[in-house]
């Protein structure tokens, strides 16, 4: 019975503490003030620092401990930017507005926009849909008469109609009708964005059961297989073209031949040779036919369903027909699919070029939506009238007359006749043309679009947690600077007294570079400068040979002599100052350009520089102590204020 309840009451003393004891994240690691530091700060401020959670899990104990002692500082300054009133400063909050509005409009379009749209784009890459179509083109009657006809050839579709002979009827695709619509295997970013969206939303064996309009027409769209794509291959070939040296036609010599070489080939002869010996490609045949890597729509279509439908590496294709002649195929190497980051860069471009203008539109459209926005057209007619014959950027008389006159309203605000004028003048793409009824429509669908943004931007720390993280680390950022700047900054005072004291104090720090002083024979031929090598070990004067026969631009007339130079400038430099003594010569040696004999004439070794030498190196030195020191006197005064406690014991469970 006794052990029954010293278990119990041991449970339950178990349960009591951790009940009490503070969540990780809450755990304290300072005081000061009326001021905590729990865990969650210091975690996150030392990740971010150090490049990740995982980087900050290996980290040291000491290493955690003087960065506690740093974030203590740093939390202490930032506390008494609140009792400065920086967060009642208007030309903060007026700083603090405007990067709102700019990153937070790149962030918007980046977050909303562009990074969905490469996610999307590399998954729908990793598949190639065979697809057909029927494509049916405006002509003079117009859009609509092009979409009737389409919608009466999908309702034939729909009730039995064979999709091969209706695109051979119908199709104004001159490339595919022939195949029956067929464009082979497509991907992702390789067509407009309104037939791609079709085409990854139905399943092969299907037609989607719309028709599709895009920048070229109305298409009726059928997917024929679905496979998963092959980036690029690599593939070498033989060509026997129909057309001989002097342009003559003769397919029945060119079959003949591509016979031969697939004979020696199934009968063991090496593809490279053959290529060599046979093809008529020139481009390749030197390199034994090979082609190198290529995407699918590269070549030919005869000639890419070939070789992409080659298996295994070494696989060798059928005799195939092209335009140009019967080609062999031999598959050499196969491109994995790269991951996300590799391709990242293409997938922005392919995007930027496919859709984001269809998406920014779309977004914005919804924005305008949202915010309820409003176009004033009777005042916007009257900016045009007005306006019509002013130059974008300077004054214009009449746009006084109606500056007050609102032209657009969202969200309780709107934008005046004279708010959208100086708005278009400071548009580069506008500067100084004639504001005409063209040009100020334009300019208002930008000027709307990005006023819409902005206003986002401005409401975004309210729903996005990390721009709101992103926002406040600028905003400490600039209490910071501005802490430094009247703390420290502004406080160094330099005089030339001081300066030199300082000097006095710390002059053995400045000290020049030793230098050697040499001179130089330079050939651009080595069998000349082995010559004069010859000459000088049998006793030639090395300034006179200089003077005769260096070629280095500038230096004959000085005799080859370069002066004093650091010893560590350059290759000459520190070969002359590896000689033992003044008069040595080196050995013949390549240098930029050529070759090169050098003498030693002279050393200067390290030496103090004079103040007057010293003196920009001694500023920036002297500002530097006196940035520390008035650093370290700030931060003890805080110390002092706040008298900070700090719990280093509790590091031990950071990052666990």
């Amino acid at each position: 019975m006794y052990l029954r309840i010293a278990a119990l009451f041991s449970i339950l003393l178990s349960v009591l503490f951790v009940s009490c004891a503070p969540e990780h994240s809450q755990i304290v690691l300072a005081k000061f003030g009326d001021q905590k530091v729990t865990m969650k700060d210091f975690e996150s401020a030392y990740a971010n620092n150090v490049g990740g959670y995982d980087i900050a899990k290996k980290d040291s104990l000491d290493k955690l401990k003087n960065f506690l002692n740093l974030y203590v500082d740093f939390k202490m300054k930032l506390r008494d930017a609140y009792i400065r009133g920086y967060d009642q400063d208007t030309s903060i909050s007026n700083e603090l507005t405007d990067y709102k509005k700019k990153v937070g409009v790149s962030y918007i379009l980046e977050k909303q926009i562009v990074d969905p749209g490469i996610k999307q784009l590399y998954e729908r890459r990793k598949w190639e849909y065979r697809v057909s179509h029927i494509m049916f083109r405006p002509d003079s009657s117009g859009w609509e008469h092009a979409k009737i006809l389409a919608n009466e050839v999908l309702d034939s579709l729909k009730n039995g109609a064979d999709f091969n002979k209706m695109a051979e009827k119908y199709s104004q695709d001159l490339y595919s009708k022939k195949d029956g619509g067929d464009l082979y295997y497509i991907t992702a970013g390789q067509l407009p964005s309104q037939f791609e969206d079709a085409v990854y939303s139905t399943e092969p064996g299907h037609i989607y059961p719309e028709v599709v309009k895009s920048p070229f027409g109305y298409h009726i769209i059928k997917v024929t297989d679905k496979r998963v794509r092959v980036p690029e291959i690599r593939a070498s070939h033989i060509l026997a073209a129909f057309a001989d040296s002097a342009g003559k036609i003769d397919s029945s010599k060119a079959l003949a031949k591509i016979d031969t070489v697939m004979y020696q080939l199934k009968h063991g002869a090496d593809f490279a040779r053959l290529a060599e010996k046979y093809s008529d490609d020139p481009g390749s045949k030197k390199r034994g036919g090979d082609l190198g890597f290529f995407e699918m729509r590269m070549m030919m279509k005869p000639f890419a369903v070939a070789a992409f439908d080659l298996k295994n590496i070494g696989d060798i294709s059928d005799i195939v027909k092209t335009s140009y002649g019967y080609h062999i195929i031999k598959l050499t190497g196969k491109k994995p699919y790269p991951s996300f980051e590799e391709d990242k860069d293409n997938l922005k471009k392919l995007f930027q070029r496919i859709r984001y203008q269809e998406e920014y539109d779309s977004l914005v459209a919804k924005l305008k939506r949202d915010y309820n926005y409003r176009l004033n057209e009777k005042n916007f007619a009257a900016l045009i009238g007005n306006a019509d014959t002013s130059k974008i950027g300077q004054p214009c008389e009449n746009i006084d007359k109606i500056k007050n006159l609102e032209i657009f309203s969202y969200d309780n605000k709107y934008e005046t006749a004279g708010d959208f004028w100086d708005r278009l003048g400071s548009i580069s793409d506008y500067a100084n043309h004639n504001a005409s009824a063209e040009i100020l429509s334009s300019a208002l669908k930008k000027i709307s679009d990005d006023v819409i943004l902005e206003e986002d931007a401005l409401n975004l720390d309210k729903t996005d947690s990390e721009f709101a993280a992103l926002m406040n680390n600028y905003k400490e950022g600039i209490y910071i600077f501005k802490l430094q700047n009247q703390e420290v900054w502004n406080k160094i005072k330099i005089d030339s007294t001081k300066l030199y004291d300082f000097y006095l104090s710390t002059k053995n720090n400045y000290k020049t570079t030793p230098q050697v002083n040499y001179s130089e024979i330079f050939c651009t031929s080595d069998s000349s400068c082995n010559h004069y090598y010859q000459l000088l070990k049998d006793g030639a004067n090395f300034d006179s040979l200089a003077g005769l026969y260096t070629e280095r631009p500038g230096l004959k007339a000085k005799k080859g002599n370069w002066g004093f130079q650091d010893v560590t400038s350059s290759q000459l430099s520190e070969i002359a100052n590896s000689l033992k003594k003044p008069g040595d010569f080196s050995n013949v040696f390549e240098s930029n350009g050529g070759y090169s004999i050098v003498l030693l004439n002279d050393r200067k070794p390290s030496q103090l520089k004079t103040f007057e030498e010293a003196k920009a190196e001694v500023t920036g030195a002297f500002q530097d102590a006196e940035s520390k020191r008035l650093e370290n006197d700030y931060v003890q005064s805080l110390r002092k204020l706040y008298k900070p406690q700090i719990f280093y014991d509790e590091l031990t469970k950071a990052f666990k």
